[in-house]
């Protein structure tokens, strides 16, 4: 188990780094064979907008 100093990686191991890319990497294989349609980002930042402007506290 190769140590990695923080300044080249944020994982502790070449195992970890390896292992948390082999997870990303199924996870967006799993996302790109998803059949169903994609939402336009106009939407999904309308409705990220939404929730932020209900838990905005007023200014004094």
């Amino acid at each position: 188990m190769a140590k990695l100093p923080p300044i080249e990686s944020e994982f502790e191991s070449t195992e970890a780094a390896e292992a948390y890319d082999a997870w990303f990497r199924a996870k967006i294989e799993k996302a790109l064979a998803d059949p169903r349609p994609s939402i336009p980002h106009e939407v999904v930042m309308a409705r990220v907008q939404a929730i932020l402007d209900r838990h905005e506290k007023p200014q004094d």
